[in-house]
C-alpha cells in the first residue's frame, strides 16, 4: 500500500516537475527564479527533519535539471569542428556529474543507523570464526601487533582460530606464528593475488564465518561480540562490513596543515555511502575489517577472482543470490593509511580499475537477482571511478576561450549564470546538510584533482580491454627521514596551472582592451573567474606533493590511563599518560623532585591488572615526562601492550567533526594555496643560506 501511494504521488507531482525543468525564462526571470528557489531551500535549511532533508534533495535535483536541460536546448550551437568536439566534451562532462549527483542523492538521503545485534548468553551457540590475515610483503613489524590484536578479541578461543596468510613464503613468519600460537598457512603460487590467498585458506580451515583482516588493520576487543550476531539473527546474512580507520594520517592529513581539522578522505564512503547502501541492502565488501559466511562464498566459489578489487565483486555476486549485507558504523579496527601521494595514487589507480573491471564484466544493470537500488548502488561506485576525464575537462575548459578564442558554450555570460547559479548552490548547501560532518565543501575537488590526470588513461583502457592489470599490493609502515616536494607525481597539474595562470593573465588583458579586442567584457570575466576557480583548485592539489618528513615509527594516541613510574632509586611516582604509542608515552608530572631521576620502567594500571614496561625518559619540561619503551619485550608482555594501546572497545570512537561552513571550508583551500608559495620561499631561502654556509666553511678550509 505505501509503495502504491508513493507511485501515486510520484506520478500526481511529475507534471509540476517537468514544468520547473522545462519553462523557458529570459536572464531576468531565471535569476529571479534561482534566488527565489535558493532563498527558499536556505529558510527549510533551519529544520532538520529528514522528510525536509528529503524536499531539498528533490528541490536540488529540479534545479540541476533545469540547468541540463538549458544546456542541452540552449547552448549547443557551434560554429567550427573543434567548437563542437569541445563544447560537446564539456557537456557530456556536465550529463555525468549529474548522473553521479543523483545517484549520490539516492544512497544518502535515507542512511541507515543500524545496531549492534547481541549475541546470546549461551556461548555454546555463538559460531566458529576463522580470522584470515593475508600479507605478502608487509615486514613483520606490521604484521605482528595485527595478529596479537586478533588474539585480544574477547571471543570463546575454542571458537576462533586466527591464520596468517603469508603469500611471501617468509620462514620468520613461521616462526613468529608458532610463537605466538596461531595458524600459519602459504601456498606453492601466488595465483589470483590476495583473493587467491583467502581461496586457498578456506580450502584447509573450516569455520562457519570468515573474518577478514588486512595485515595492519589491528581490531578491537569487541569486533566479533559487535559483528557476530547479526548471522544468527538472519541465517541469509551473508556480511558485515565496519569501517576502515586509519589511526595514522594520509598524505592530504600529514602535508597540508589544515589536513587534521577537515574530514578524511574515506569518511563520505565509511559514513554516509555504506549506511545508504546499507538500507538497500548493497553495503559492500571492502577487503578488510568484515565478516563473512562461509556458506555464502562457498556458493558464489570462494572471493571473486576475475579483478583487481575482489572484495566489492565478491559482495556483488553473494548479493545476486538473494544473501544480505549489512554496516555497522562503528569503527571496530584501525589501520595505516598510505603513507606517501605516490602510493596513494597507486593504491587509487587499482581501485579505478578495478571498479572499470566489474562494470565491463558483471555490469550491476544486467543480469539477475539485485533489486533497482542495488543496480544504482553498484553503479554509482563504478561509475565513480570514471571522473578523471571529466574532471581534467572542467579544470582545463575555460583554456579554450582564453586562450583560443573559442566558444564552447554559445550563451550569453548572464543567462548561463542564472541557470547555473542555483544548480551549483544548491549542490553544495544540499550535499554540506546531508554529508557535512563527513565530507566538508570542495574538498571532494581536491581529492579527484590530485588523482584525475594519473587516472585518465588507467580508466580508459581498462574499459577498453577489462581484463589486463594486475593486483598491486599497496606498501605500508614506511618512514620518511627527509621531507621533500615530489614533482613527478604532480608534474601535470603544474603544467596545466602554468596554462590556466597564462590565461588568466590573458583574459584580463583582453578584458581591459575589449574594445581593441573586439571581445564581450562579461564572457570574459565569467572565463577568468572560472580559470581563477580551477587554478585555485590545482594549487591545493599540488600544494599535497609537499611530503613532510615522517620519522615515528609508532603513531601516539591520546588515552589517560593511571601509571606507576618506577625510578632507579627504587622511588614509585604515580601519575597518568597524556598520550600513549607501542615505542611509549608521555606521561604528565607530578611530582618535580624526580624530574631527572632515572627511570627504569613504566607500570600500566588497567582494571585487569597492571603491565610493567622497561623504559626511559627522553625528554622532559615542566609538564610532561617523555618515556620510550624497550623494544625487545616479551611477545606476552607486547599482546598485553597491544590490548591498552590499540584494542581497546573504545579505541577508535571519536566525536563527531564540526559541521561543514561552505565558505570556511573554501577559505581553508585558500590557506593551502598560500602555505603552497610561502613554504616554497620559506624552503629557498633556508637552501640558500645552507649553501652559503657550506661555501663559507669551504672558504676556510
Amino acid at each position: 500500500m505505501k509503495k502504491f501511494a508513493f507511485w501515486l504521488l510520484v506520478l500526481a507531482l511529475a507534471p509540476i516537475a517537468l514544468l520547473v525543468i522545462a519553462t523557458p525564462m529570459d536572464g531576468q526571470k531565471q535569476f529571479i527564479f534561482g534566488l527565489l528557489s535558493i532563498g527558499i531551500l536556505f529558510l527549510m535549511g533551519f529544520s532538520k527533519r529528514r522528510s525536509i532533508s528529503v524536499i531539498m534533495v528533490v528541490t536540488s535535483l529540479l534545479m540541476s535539471t533545469r540547468y541540463m536541460y538549458f544546456r542541452l536546448t540552449q547552448t549547443l550551437h557551434f560554429n567550427s569542428e573543434i567548437e563542437a568536439i569541445l563544447g560537446m566534451g564539456l557537456f557530456l562532462a556536465e550529463v555525468y556529474i549529474w548522473v553521479m549527483l543523483l545517484l549520490n542523492y539516492l544512497q544518502t538521503v535515507w542512511p541507515l543507523k543500524r545496531e549492534i545485534t547481541p549475541l546470546p548468553d549461551d556461548m555454546t551457540l555463538w559460531p566458529t570464526v576463522d580470522v584470515y590475515i593475508p600479507s605478502y610483503n608487509e615486514p613483520l613489524e606490521v604484521v605482528r601487533d595485527t595478529v596479537l590484536a586478533a588474539q585480544c578479541i574477547d571471543y570463546p578461543k575454542d571458537k576462533m582460530n586466527i591464520y596468517i596468510l603469508d603469500d611471501g613464503k617468509r620462514s620468520e613468519f613461521a616462526v613468529f606464528a608458532a610463537d605466538v600460537g596461531v595458524g600459519y598457512i602459504t601456498r606453492p603460487d601466488n595465483s589470483h593475488a590476495k583473493a587467491g590467498n583467502l581461496n586457498h585458506a578456506m580450502k584447509l580451515t573450516k569455520g562457519e564465518l570468515i573474518c577478514v583482516f588486512d595485515c595492519d588493520h589491528v581490531a578491537t576487543r569487541v569486533f566479533l561480540q559487535a559483528t557476530v550476531g547479526g548471522f544468527l539473527k538472519d541465517p541469509m546474512l551473508a556480511l558485515v562490513q565496519t569501517p576502515h580507520y586509519f589511526y595514522s594520517p594520509d598524505p592530504f592529513e600529514r602535508n597540508l596543515s589544515v589536513g587534521r581539522n577537515i574530514p578524511n578522505e574515506g569518511m563520505l564512503f565509511y559514513g554516509p555511502i555504506q549506511q545508504g547502501n546499507d538500507n538497500w541492502n548493497a553495503t559492500f565488501f571492502c577487503g578488510s575489517c568484515a565478516v563473512i559466511r562461509r556458506s555464502a562464498l562457498e556458493q558464489i566459489g570462494g572471493f571473486a577472482v576475475e579483478t583487481v578489487t575482489e572484495d566489492a565483486h565478491t559482495a556483488l555476486k553473494m548479493q545476486r543470490l538473494g544473501w544480505k549485507s549489512a554496516f555497522i558504523d562503528i569503527p571496530l579496527a584501525a589501520g595505516l593509511a598510505t603513507e606517501r601521494l605516490v602510493l596513494h595514487v597507486i593504491q587509487r589507480t587499482r581501485w579505478a580499475r578495478g571498479m572499470t573491471q566489474i562494470f565491463r564484466m558483471d555490469n550491476p544493470l544486467w543480469g539477475r537477482g539485485l533489486t533497482i537500488q542495488q543496480r544504482l548502488c553498484y553503479l554509482s561506485a563504478m561509475l565513480y571511478y570514471q571522473f578523471a576525464l571529466p574532471r581534467v575537462v572542467f579544470v582545463t575548459a575555460p583554456l579554450a576561450y582564453l586562450l583560443f578564442n573559442l566558444n564552447i558554450i554559445h550563451s550569453s555570460a548572464s543567462l548561463i549564470v542564472a541557470y547555473a547559479l542555483p544548480h551549483l548552490f544548491l549542490a553544495i548547501y544540499v550535499g554540506s546538510r546531508m554529508n557535512g560532518r563527513y565530507r566538508y565543501s570542495f574538498w571532494g575537488e581536491i581529492y579527484d584533482i590530485v588523482l584525475a590526470f594519473h587516472l585518465v588513461l588507467p580508466t580508459i583502457i581498462t574499459m577498453i580491454f577489462p581484463r589486463r592489470g594486475k593486483f598491486n599490493v599497496t606498501d605500508k609502515g614506511q618512514l620518511l627521514d627527509v621531507g621533500y616536494f615530489d614533482f613527478g607525481v604532480v608534474r601535470p597539474h603544474l603544467v596545466v596551472a602554468f596554462l590556466l595562470g597564462a590565461a588568466v593573465i590573458a583574459g584580463i588583458v583582453r578584458a581591459v582592451g575589449h574594445d581593441y579586442f573586439g571581445s564581450d567584457p562579461s564572457v570574459i570575466a565569467l572565463n577568468v573567474g572560472w580559470g581563477l576557480y580551477s587554478l585555485i583548485f590545482l594549487l591545493a592539489a599540488i600544494a599535497v606533493a609537499r611530503e613532510t618528513k615522517q620519522t615515528r615509527k609508532t603513531i601516539r594516541i591520546d588515552v589517560d590511563i593511571p601509571v606507576l613510574i618506577h625510578y632507579a632509586s627504587g622511588i614509585v611516582s604515580r601519575s597518568k599518560t597524556a598520550d600513549l604509542s607501542m615505542g611509549g608515552c608521555r606521561v604528565e608530572v607530578q611530582d618535580e623532585r624526580h624530574l631527572h631521576d632515572e627511570i627504569e620502567e613504566v607500570e600500566l594500571m588497567l582494571e585487569s591488572g597492571g603491565i610493567s614496561i622497561p623504559a626511559k625518559m627522553i625528554a622532559s619540561d615542566d609538564r610532561h615526562i617523555r618515556l620510550m619503551f624497550e623494544e625487545n619485550i616479551p611477545l606476552s608482555r607486547r599482546r598485553e601492550l597491544v590490548r591498552v594501546v590499540l584494542s581497546r572497545a573504545d579505541a577508535w570512537i571519536n566525536p563527531p567533526r564540526p559541521q561543514d561552513n561552505p565558505f570556511r571550508s573554501f577559505a581553508t583551500i585558500l590557506r593551502c594555496v598560500f602555505e603552497l608559495f610561502w613554504l616554497t620561499w620559506k624552503s629557498r631561502k633556508e637552501n640558500r643560506r645552507l649553501r652559503a654556509a657550506l661555501a663559507k666553511e669551504d672558504g676556510r678550509v
